[in-house]
């Protein structure tokens, strides 16, 4: 059964690009800057998905954990990744297969995206750029523009509001436990793909209202 929506808002890393090799090149770069041995790409796939302070700390201490301590990373390895990272950010990015069509499919159902992402904005903008994907988006809410990231429902809120959508008409596509949260308590529907980074999770444990294999299915399911 097709489900009708007035727009749709969809995570960055994990959903519509796979970021890990230049997450890891920086990762690997501020390693060295610190005298330590390189860390394994499979890590830092499990480690993204709550923006690049705590990807930093999981980096150092070697677990996911690490995110769980409130307390920042230091303050000289948080640069030395984000120097790396704007240097390797979108270099070796790419859409996920399905990515492109899916967007394309919801063009033309003239349904408003927008992208809501952990990733801070010096960040995200450039590598909506760089990826070919910024003409799609009628709206980007990255981690450090409001008070509060995903999980909580702020930037889907927010995002809705700047589309002149209500959250209960508006669908959510993401990969982890942590867009499904926010989805849910902004009243949104949502959709998982199983092929992102849920730190280690599978995302079909969850109760979204539907696990999508790709972008293009989801629109697939929609109809406007």
């Amino acid at each position: 059964m097709a489900l009708a929506v007035q727009a749709v808002l969809i995570d960055l890393d994990g959903t519509l690009l796979d970021t890990v090799l230049d997450l890891h090149a920086a990762a690997c770069g501020m390693l060295e800057d610190l005298g330590r041995p390189p860390v394994a790409v499979e890590d830092i796939r499990a480690y993204v998905g709550r923006g690049i302070p705590n990807l930093v700390k999981r980096v150092l201490a070697g677990n996911l954990e690490a995110a769980d301590d409130p307390a920042p990373p230091p303050a000289v390895a948080l640069a030395s990744f984000k120097k790396h990272y704007a240097y390797f950010n979108g270099r070796a990015a790419k859409p996920f297969p399905g990515v492109i069509e899916g967007l394309e499919a919801l063009k033309a159902m003239n349904l408003p995206l927008g992208v809501i992402t952990n990733k801070a904005k010096d960040f995200t903008l450039p590598l909506l750029e760089r990826t070919g994907l910024a003409p799609y988006f009628s709206v980007a809410v990255a981690g450090d523009m409001l008070p509060k990231p995903k999980p909580d429902p702020m930037p889907l809120v927010w995002a809705c509001g700047r589309l002149n959508v209500s959250p209960a008409d508006t669908l959510m596509i993401g990969d982890s436990v942590h867009d499904f949260q926010a989805g849910r308590a902004a009243s949104c529907h949502v959709f998982l793909v199983p092929y992102g980074y849920n730190e280690g999770q599978d995302v079909r444990g969850l109760s979204a209202d539907a696990i999508v294999e790709s972008l293009l299915e989801a629109a697939q399911r929609l109809s406007s």
